[in-house]
């Protein structure tokens, strides 16, 4: 969500985290690695963020101080963390998602804990209930993204579904990631291929080809400097009015606004989304696990859970947890977005993403 997100355009998120990372690595750790018995390390996407004080108030309960590795876009950090996985850099991953969630647990990356506070994870984002490797952390739904200034200039009604990005109104209009390195990228490919199915999705990209969809490396490639609806984008000079997000994005685009508009400068393709779920896990080979379980523990926490959406813009997963009117007023989640079995994108993901590299990528 996280929407992977997926939102390191939050400069004052990730300037607290540089500093949680620094604080973790204190001279009171003992130990080498991840810091010993008293820091516990969290290896994460770029995306992760989280208010001072909550991280402040884990850490007077626990006795663990936080220390936070980003490891890039959330492809990069989970293939790094498989890489790394038999003396891996920390003691949790946060950033898993369901599109790779399989690589992460087919490749042995984590120990099983059923964190503290599981039972009160809405049903339908649990997963693995029999061995828990991993802990669901947080959802969103990766969705097209339109600049609403862009639209009503050029008296052009903006998209709505992933039949009408083809249309030839729409022609060189879209910015996306590349589905073999981002997340974000993945989902809308899986979003495709759950529209139109086995025999369809090809086809489908085919047309999105021909269309002039524009594929560039990174969400932050293509929300903050060819997207022209974003404040990054803005500033980069972006030309693209269509760019595959979050449908939490446009929060993002009213939260940090000086000052805040009235309504948010970005809408949503709401038929174009794909629900993402974030996962965490502790490491198999983890120097601190008793750390990591305290820290998934705390994931699921009330106070974690209501402290995502106005930090990494995402919704939480826990029954009860109240979300912020201005998160929820610009970002609601999509009513009906496409899904897939988990087992389904173990079995085709791989395959898919060559086929659809030797379509758009050649």
């Amino acid at each position: 969500m996280s929407i992977t997100k997926k939102v390191s355009v939050l400069a004052v998120g990730l300037g607290m985290v540089a500093t949680l990372a620094a604080c973790g690595s204190s001279s009171d750790d003992a130990g080498g690695g991840s810091g010993g018995a008293k820091t516990v390390t969290l290896v994460s996407h770029d995306s992760w963020a989280a208010s001072k004080d909550v991280i402040a108030a884990f850490e007077k309960e626990s006795g663990y101080k936080v220390k936070v590795l980003k490891d890039g876009d959330a492809g990069q950090a989970v293939n790094k963390a498989i890489l790394t996985k038999d003396n891996p850099q920390g003691d949790v991953f946060f950033g898993v998602d369901n599109t790779l969630l399989s690589r992460a647990l087919d490749n042995g990356l984590f120990q099983p804990y059923e964190a503290k506070g599981s039972d009160q994870v809405r049903p339908e984002y649990r997963t693995d209930q029999d061995k828990h490797r991993v802990t669901p952390v947080d959802t969103g739904d990766i969705c097209v993204n339109y600049d609403k200034a862009w639209f009503s200039e050029h008296k052009l009604t903006p998209p709505k579904s992933f039949d009408d990005l083809v249309k030839p109104e729409y022609k060189d209009l879209l910015v996306t990631e590349n589905a073999g390195s981002s997340s974000p990228g993945l989902g809308f490919l899986l979003g495709t291929a759950a529209q139109y199915g086995d025999g369809g999705w090809e086809g489908y990209w085919k047309k999105l080809e021909a269309n002039g969809v524009k594929v560039v490396d990174s969400w932050e490639q293509a929300y903050n400097e060819e997207f022209s609806g974003s404040a990054g984008g803005k500033k980069a000079g972006g030309d693209r009015p269509l760019v595959v997000s979050y449908a939490s994005s446009p929060p993002v685009e009213v939260v940090y606004a000086d000052p805040q508009p009235d309504t948010a400068p970005t809408g949503v393709a709401d038929s174009t989304c794909f629900r993402q779920v974030e996962y965490a896990g502790l490491l198999g080979n983890a120097r601190n696990p008793e750390g990591g379980k305290a820290l998934l523990d705390f994931m699921l926490s009330k106070s974690f859970q209501e402290d995502m959406p106005l930090n990494m813009f995402v919704y939480p997963v826990r029954e009860g947890a109240q979300v912020p009117e201005v998160f929820s007023k610009f970002g609601p989640q999509a009513k009906d977005p496409q899904t897939l079995d988990p087992a389904k994108i173990a079995d085709n993901r791989d395959q898919w993403v060559k086929s659809w590299t030797s379509l758009v990528l050649k």
